[in-house]
Parts: structure tokens; C-alpha cells; sequence
């Protein structure tokens, strides 16, 4: 990947969030043509994410049966002009309309021969649609219009560019008044996009515009501090950042990844950027990926919205992969129709949850297996134990006391079991550690659960051809205080708002939460517990990374009065008969 530009001159301005007075940063955004970019940046030619086209209103024949109303003007509340492109069929009865609302570019396609996106083939994707966005090229042939907006600061649009935060809500809110008010619209808005096109939806429905009627967010982070920035405590800035050099405007665009490093613990800042769920009371069709970083979010984005009228499915899939699939497009039409259009078509009958249970590599034990809620009700909680003596686990506490010890920078620690019989885990597993630094005064932990094969050898999910690592969790040991309100059992939830060091020889238990998974081990495959001071990526594609405070050596205590333990969700069978098992 090319790299960013040169770190531009940052401006400090100090904003008011809920009584707490906090100064935010801002860097330059990257100019549009005609606002004076510079031709020999190579993230302003077509085809990079924050590409913007120069300006040019018009209202023209996209593609046949489709006109676009280009660079429209929408005015918000407070006098700021944002503009939007919005393609609709050629027709003189309303339709309603979806919303993609995100940063990254309404009409990067221009100039294009066809999107370059993974997993995805060439010319699947119209070049009328944003990146990770609902397509023009699809949706305006069934009857609805697509708007694809430049928030503020974005593109054109007046401003500086901020992200999901309460200004950006009450933008969109606006925005979804305006389009409902147009001629051409029903009066019913939705909204869809994948990753950062689906978090928006969050905050947005949460402050209930009127005329919203349903959100789709495929895979979206409900909470960019605690499952982006400092995901388990670890900084892990550099993606936010590498985002936002690429986006383009007249102004300036909020620097996340400083705005990490000069406030590294939650405050109101960061609060801010969290939507109310519970206010959500719009129909929410909602996908979660097994294999990305967006799936805690996702998972709290359907445990905790306000409305009964939810629906999660979980896939093994990518993410682009899986939006664009004709089956998942006639699946979210079905939704659309529904509350978009008010067509009675037994949407309601769709279970409120699906899941596929992966096995290994690209195939699944079981896809789109209906559930009725997440966590499942007839989870069944179990306890593997640790043994350091022989780097074991079992449904046994372990009766004699012993440690391991590895580099903190490089090394790894594995603990494995062989299932006697099939297990199906489903759910969200915690990893209660005892642990203590040798030469130091924190940890940053890394954890995959892992599964091997009957001869010990690993067998990952493949995902656009690439081995997933495993269910994961991390954690930076000082950050160990939960939320006492918010944590379960299965589930803790850390509180992020102070550190609390260790001093020598201390051996402090921590609660290391496993985002959620679905996965199948035959009799005699083995379960790996594998804990390390670093990311372990084994060819993982994704351009994550994180900002570790490890030296010295990390210390595991196992045993006796350290009872260190994998807790697992174990799914029994529906209905078994003798050998005979349905899941």
C-alpha cells in the first residue's frame, strides 16, 4: 500500500462534551481538484478511498432507467451547506430511499474502469456506488432511489470533517428530513452500508428522525475506543490514522489517532462518539462477520437496540464478500420491502437470529442456522482449567501449582485439550489469567483460541483465502478494572478510565474477554489456548496493529490458588438419539 502523506500542521480546538471542556485536534484534510489539490499526491487520483471529483451540478442518465440528481446542496440545521448524489429510478411515482452515509467519498468510482474490492469480482459493483455502500446499480431497479452524502466536511460539503460523534448525528438526522421531504421520495428513508458506513447508523437512529424507518448496519463498530482504538486497553491507533489522511474536504478532519495518544482513558470525548442503543427504535437488520474486528460492535448493536424488531446474522464471510452476494441482496430487499414499502411479505417469519457454525478452512458445519436470540438460551457455560506443568487444559482445576514464563516481545504460551466428543462453542468465552511481570510494570496480552486438527496440526477458517487466526481477545494488563454494571460472566466489560500498575512479584487475575464465535470440534480435535506478548498474524491480511508496552517476561500462574481458566460456551444438540445428533 502506498504510504500517507507527511503528518500535516494539527490545530487545537477546544469543544464543550456534556460539561467537560477538552480540546480537539484537527489536521488538514486533503483538497478536491478544484480546491487546490496537488495532482502529484497519489492519494488523490482515482480509485484511492477519499477521492472527490470535482464539483459539477447537474441531473443526468446514469446508467438506463436511473437519473442522478448530482451535487445537490442540503442545508442543516445550523446554516451548514453538505451535499449529497442521489440516483433514482426514472419514474414519476415516490420511492422511498437509502441512505449511505460515511466519510470516505460519495462518488469515488469517477474516472474508475470497475471497484478493485477482495473477494469481490470485477464489475459486480456498479461505479455509481460508494465504497461498502448500497449499489445504484442494483437497488434503483427495485424501486428505490440511493443517496449517496457527503457528511461535513467531506468532499465539498462546508465544515470539518468529525467522526460519529453527536454532531454527526444530528447531521444525519437532518439529512433524513431532507430527503424525505423531496418530490420524488415515499417519505420512508433507511439506511445500509458495511463497516465504516454502517456505524454511523447507530447514532443516527438513536436520535429518532421522524422519518427513518429502518437501518441496516453490516458490520459496525458500536464503540470506536473501546473495540478500535484501545481494543483491551492496547493502543492500536495507526488504521483510524492512515483513514484519515486519506479523506478529502475544504476544511479540517478530526485526528483520531492523536486524539488517542493525548487522551489515552475514556472520557467525555470518547463518549460522545457511543450511541445511545437503547433509543433505537427503527427495525434493524444487522450482520456480524465471525472473522472481523467489527463483531463485538456489531453483537452489541443487537443485544442492546431498543426495538423488538431485530434480526443479526453471522457469517463466516468477509464483509465485502458478503454484502454484494446475490443472496444476501435479495435478503436485505426483503427487509427494505417491509418497512421501506410496507409490502407484506412474512418478513417477520425470518428468525431473529442466524449463524454459521464454521468448521475448518472455507467450509461450515451448519449455514444460517436459526437461533432465536444471542447469546443462545441453552448455552451451557464450562470451565477448562490451565495446567502450566504440561501446558494442558481440563474440566479439572489443576491440583498442583506451576508457572510459565515467556519473552514478552516474541514468545508464546499454548495450552490444548482433545474433545472426546463433538462440541459445538457458540457464544462469547473469557480467559481468567493470573499473571506477573518480570521487568516491568504492565502486560499486553494477546489471545487466539485456536483449533487443531486430530494430529495436532492447525486448521483455521479460510476467509478470502486467508487463515483467520482465531477468536480473539487482548487486554493491557493495568486496564484490568471491569465495569461491574456492564460485565457478565461471559461477558466483562472493561471500564478504560484509570491504570493500575503492577509492582514486582505481584500476581494480579485478569478477565480477558474472547469476542464471539461459532465453531464445531469433532471428536479428537483439539482446542489451543495460545497467549502471547504480540498480534499473531500467521498470513491474517487485515493492516491492524498495536502499540505494546511489553519488555522483560510475562508470567502465567496456574493451580492451587491461581486458578486460571478458559470459560467456554458449550452448545448441546437440539435433538440427539443414540449417534444420531442434530444441532
Amino acid at each position: 500500500m502506498t504510504q500517507p502523506p507527511p503528518d500535516p500542521a494539527r490545530y487545537t480546538v477546544v469543544q464543550d462534551f456534556d460539561g467537560q471542556k477538552i480540546e480537539v485536534v484537527y489536521r488538514d484534510a486533503r483538497r478536491p481538484p478544484d480546491l487546490g489539490e496537488d495532482d502529484d499526491d497519489p492519494f488523490a487520483r482515482n480509485g484511492y478511498l477519499g477521492y472527490c471529483p470535482p464539483f459539477n451540478p447537474r441531473t443526468y442518465e446514469a446508467a438506463p432507467g436511473i437519473l442522478c440528481d448530482q451535487d445537490v446542496a442540503v442545508t442543516l440545521r445550523d446554516g451548514t451547506v453538505i451535499y449529497t448524489d442521489v440516483y433514482r429510478p426514472d419514474t414519476d411515482t415516490p420511492v422511498p430511499v437509502i441512505v449511505s452515509w460515511s466519510y470516505f467519498g460519495k462518488r469515488p468510482g469517477d474516472g474508475m474502469d470497475h471497484w478493485n474490492t477482495q473477494g469481490v469480482p470485477k464489475d459486480t459493483i456498479s461505479l455509481m456506488a460508494k465504497f461498502e455502500s448500497p449499489d445504484p446499480g442494483y437497488w434503483c431497479h427495485q424501486g428505490y432511489a440511493v443517496a449517496n452524502a457527503d457528511p461535513r466536511g467531506v468532499g465539498h460539503s462546508e465544515g470539518d470533517i468529525n467522526f460519529h460523534g453527536s454532531q454527526d448525528a444530528r447531521d444525519g438526522y437532518d439529512f433524513v428530513e431532507w430527503l424525505a421531504g423531496q418530490p420524488w421520495c415515499n417519505g420512508k428513508v433507511g439506511m445500509n452500508g458495511n463497516s465504516g458506513v454502517a456505524v454511523p447508523q447507530w447514532a443516527i437512529a438513536a436520535l429518532r428522525p421522524p422519518h427513518l424507518a429502518a437501518i441496516a448496519p453490516w458490520e459496525g463498530t458500536s464503540d470506536i475506543f473501546t473495540e478500535s482504538l484501545y481494543e483491551g486497553g492496547i493502543p492500536g491507533a495507526g488504521f483510524q490514522s492512515v483513514l484519515t489522511s486519506l479523506l478529502s474536504g475544504p476544511g479540517k478532519v478530526e485526528d483520531l489517532g492523536e486524539m488517542a495518544l493525548r487522551y489515552p482513558l475514556m472520557n467525555n470525548y470518547w463518549r460522545d462518539k457511543v450511541a445511545d442503543l437503547s433509543k433505537i427504535e427503527v427495525p434493524c437488520y444487522i450482520t456480524a462477520g465471525w472473522s472481523h474486528f467489527h463483531l463485538r460492535g456489531a453483537f452489541e448493536g443487537y443485544r442492546h437496540v431498543g426495538t423488538d424488531k431485530k434480526w443479526m446474522r453471522a457469517h463466516r464471510e468477509f464483509e465485502w464478500a458478503d454484502m454484494y452476494s446475490p443472496e444476501n441482496l435479495e435478503d436485505l430487499k426483503r427487509f427494505f420491502d417491509r418497512y421501506l414499502k410496507g409490502i407484506h411479505n412474512g418478513w417477520e417469519l425470518t428468525p431473529k437470529v442466524r449463524i454459521d457454525v464454521m468448521d475448518a478452512f472455507d467450509c461450515d458445519y451448519q449455514p444460517r442456522r436459526a437461533e432465536s436470540d444471542f447469546p443462545l438460551a441453552r448455552t451451557r457455560y464450562e470451565k477448562l482449567y490451565l495446567d502450566a506443568a504440561d501446558h494442558s487444559l481440563s474440566p479439572e482445576p489443576a491440583a498442583t501449582p506451576a508457572s510459565v514464563s515467556y519473552d514478552a516481545a516474541e514468545g508464546i504460551a499454548t495450552f490444548d485439550m482433545s474433545f472426546p466428543q463433538q462440541t459445538e462453542v457458540t457464544g462469547y468465552m473469557v480467559l481468567r489469567l493470573y499473571v506477573e511481570a518480570e521487568g516491568n510494570d504492565d502486560l499486553d496480552l494477546f489471545v487466539n483460541i485456536q483449533k487443531l486438527s486430530t494430529t495436532g496440526e492447525w486448521l483455521p477458517t479460510s476467509v478470502v483465502g486467508q487463515p483467520h487466526p482465531g477468536a480473539w481477545g487482548k487486554l493491557r494488563v493495568s486496564r484490568r478494572e471491569l465495569d461491574e454494571e456492564k460485565s457478565t460472566p461471559y461477558h466483562p466489560v472493561l471500564t478504560q478510565r484509570r491504570e493500575d500498575k503492577l509492582k514486582p512479584g505481584q500476581i494480579v487475575p485478569v478477565d480477558i474477554p474472547i469476542w464471539p464465535t461459532s465453531r464445531i470440534w469433532h471428536a479428537g480435535q483439539k482446542l489451543r489456548v495460545q497467549i502471547s506478548g504480540h498480534y499473531i498474524r500467521e498470513d491474517w491480511f487485515e493492516p491492524l496493529g498495536w502499540d505494546t508496552c511489553n519488555q522483560g517476561r510475562h508470567v502465567l500462574h496456574t493451580g492451587g490458588e491461581h486458578q486460571a481458566y478458559l470459560t467456554v460456551p458449550v452448545i448441546p444438540p437440539k435433538y440427539a438419539d443414540g449417534e444420531h445428533i442434530y444441532r
